[in-house]
C-alpha cells in the first residue's frame, strides 16, 4: 500500500546520493529555495554529472543546500485523489528524457520497489497519481542529507562583495524554523528559487474564512471541515479545469446526498487537447523557439495555446462526469433534485457570511451571464447557499519578488522604478545591471517564466532536461566562460 504521508510499507532501504553535506557555516556553492520537483530535478541531474564526472569542478562534490517550506516531501498531497492519473507519460519523469540510463528514472523505482512486471500488465503510460508522487518521495529520500524541511525563507540579501568592482559574490538566504521559530542563516554563491505556485483566490471570495478553501487543500483538509458522521449539504467548486472537475467528482462519491454545485463562466467543460502535435508544445526543444520569439508574437501564441493546459479537462474524467449527471436524470424528475449540477455561465459577484444560519455558511451572490446571437449579453442575479466553497483557480508565481526584495538594486537601471519585475535568460539566470553579480555567482528564478519560456514552464514535462541545463548553467563548462 503506498501512503500519500510518510514511507511505504516494505519499501527497499533508499540509499544516498553523490551529494554530501558540507558545515552549516560554509557558503554553499547552490542554495535552492524550494525542494518540490523542479529542485528535485537539479539535484538529480547533478548526481547523474558527478556519477559520469562532467563538471568543470573536477573530483571535488558541490557544496549543496535545499530549504524547503513543507515538513516532508509532498507533491500536491490536496490532490491525491482515488482513482486521479497523471496527465503526461512517465517517461517525462525526473531523469529519463536527458539520461534513459540514470537510476532516477519512474522505470528504476519500480524495479527498485518490485512492481515493475506488475506495471507493464496495467498497459498504460499515465500512472495513478498516487504513484507518481510516490515516486518523487523516493527519489527525493535520496537528498534528504542535503534538505532541511520546515523552512520558511523570507529573503535572499547579498553577504560579500568584491572589494574591487563591488559585484556581488555571495548571498545570504534567510529562514525560519516553522516549528522553532528559530531564524537561519544559509549562505550561497548562487541561488535558485524553486518555490512554486501560491493558491490564487478570487478578490470577490474571502479567502481566510474556515469554509472556503483552494483545491491544493482539498484532499488534506476536507475531513477536518467534516470529520467522519458530518456531511455538507452543499457545496460549491469554482472552476472550469481538471482540477475542479476532480474535486466535483470526488464531492459525489464521498457525500452521495451532498448537493455539489460546479461554477462555471463558459458554456461547458471543455476536453483537454493532448494529440501528437499538439503534444509538441511541451517538448524541451520547443523553449528555445519560444524565447527566440518576438515577445508579442510570444505572448500571442502563449494565449491562443493556453486551452492545452488551462481550463480543461481530460475527456476520460469528462464522460465520466457525463454518465453519472445523466442517470440523474433517469433517477430524478427535476434538476433542482439533482445532487451534481453544472451551473454555467455564472461568475461570483460576493460572498456574504451566513453566521445564524442553521442552513448554511455561506452565500454565494453569482452573476448569471447569458446572450444569443440576436441579443446582447445580459445578466441576471442569483444566491446559492452553501456549507463550503472549494476554489480551483489556479496559482499565482510571484513568490520571488518578495524574497528578493532586498536585492532589487541588483535589477538593470538599479531597481529604482517600483513597478519593474524580475526578468531572466534564456538559461533561467536572472538579469542584473553590468557588473552588479559576479561570474561565478548568481540568481535564478524555476517556475515562474511562462510568459518568456512557454506554457512548459510550471509543468513537469520539461523538468528532466531543465535540471540538466541548470547544472552545466551552474557547475559546467557555462559557468567557466
Amino acid at each position: 500500500m503506498i501512503q500519500t504521508n510518510g514511507h511505504r510499507a516494505g519499501r527497499h532501504a533508499v540509499p544516498g546520493s553523490h551529494l554530501q553535506r558540507y558545515p552549516d557555516n560554509e557558503v554553499q556553492d547552490l542554495v535552492c529555495v524550494g525542494f518540490g520537483p523542479a529542485s528535485l530535478a537539479i539535484a538529480v541531474a547533478l548526481h547523474d554529472a558527478l556519477d559520469k564526472g562532467e563538471l568543470a569542478l573536477g573530483t571535488s562534490t558541490p557544496k549543496v543546500r535545499f530549504l524547503e517550506r513543507q515538513q516532508q516531501f509532498a507533491w500536491h498531497a490536496g490532490m491525491l485523489l482515488p482513482g486521479a492519473k497523471m496527465q503526461i507519460t512517465f517517461i517525462k519523469d525526473m531523469a529519463t528524457l536527458r539520461n534513459p540510463r540514470s537510476e532516477f528514472t519512474f522505470l528504476n523505482y519500480l524495479h527498485e520497489n518490485n512492481r515493475l512486471v506488475s506495471f507493464t500488465n496495467l498497459g498504460t503510460f499515465l500512472p495513478q497519481r498516487i504513484e507518481y508522487e510516490d515516486y518523487m518521495r523516493w527519489c527525493a529520500e535520496h537528498f534528504e542529507e542535503v534538505v532541511e524541511y520546515g523552512q520558511d525563507v523570507t529573503s535572499v540579501d547579498v553577504s560579500r562583495t568584491n572589494p574591487q568592482t563591488g559585484a556581488a559574490e555571495e548571498f545570504k538566504v534567510t529562514s525560519t524554523d516553522r516549528t522553532t521559530g528559530r531564524q537561519t542563516i544559509t549562505r550561497g554563491k548562487h541561488v535558485v528559487i524553486a518555490a512554486g505556485g501560491r493558491p490564487s483566490i478570487p478578490k470577490e471570495i474571502p479567502a481566510n474564512h474556515p469554509r472556503v478553501i483552494h483545491s491544493s487543500q482539498y484532499a488534506t483538509h476536507i475531513d477536518q471541515i467534516f470529520p467522519p458522521g458530518q456531511t455538507p449539504r452543499s457545496v460549491a467548486v469554482i472552476g472550469g479545469g481538471q482540477s475542479a472537475a476532480e474535486v466535483f467528482h470526488n464531492l459525489h462519491a464521498r457525500y452521495p446526498s451532498c448537493q455539489t454545485n460546479l461554477i462555471i463562466r463558459g458554456a461547458a467543460l471543455k476536453p483537454s487537447d493532448d494529440s501528437p502535435f499538439v503534444n509538441e508544445i511541451f517538448d524541451p526543444e520547443r523553449v528555445d523557439d519560444v524565447w527566440s520569439q518576438d515577445p508579442a508574437i510570444r505572448a500571442e501564441a502563449i494565449a491562443r495555446d493556453k486551452a492545452t493546459n488551462y481550463g480543461v479537462v481530460r475527456i476520460e474524467l469528462l464522460e465520466e462526469i457525463y454518465t453519472a449527471m445523466y442517470t440523474q436524470k433517469i433517477l430524478y424528475d427535476s434538476e433542482e433534485d439533482w445532487p451534481q449540477r453544472i451551473r454555467n455561465h455564472r461568475t461570483i459577484a460576493s460572498v456574504d457570511e451566513l453566521p445564524g444560519s442553521s442552513k448554511a455558511a455561506l452565500r454565494l451572490n453569482l452573476r448569471n451571464e447569458t446572450g444569443t446571437f440576436c441579443a446582447a449579453k445580459r445578466a441576471t442575479e442569483e444566491t446559492l447557499d452553501v456549507d463550503l466553497v472549494v476554489v480551483a483557480s489556479g496559482y499565482v508565481r510571484n513568490a520571488h519578488e518578495d524574497m528578493l526584495k532586498n536585492v532589487r538594486h541588483l535589477m538593470p537601471g538599479g531597481g529604482q522604478n517600483a513597478e519593474q519585475r524580475w526578468g531572466v535568460g534564456r538559461n533561467y539566470r536572472v538579469e542584473t545591471a553590468p557588473g552588479a553579480v559576479a561570474q561565478d555567482a548568481g540568481l535564478w528564478l524555476q517556475g515562474c517564466n511562462e510568459k518568456t519560456h512557454g506554457l512548459s514552464d510550471s509543468l513537469l514535462s520539461i523538468l528532466a532536461v531543465r535540471g540538466g541545463e541548470m547544472v552545466d548553467s551552474i557547475f559546467g563548462s557555462e559557468c567557466q566562460a
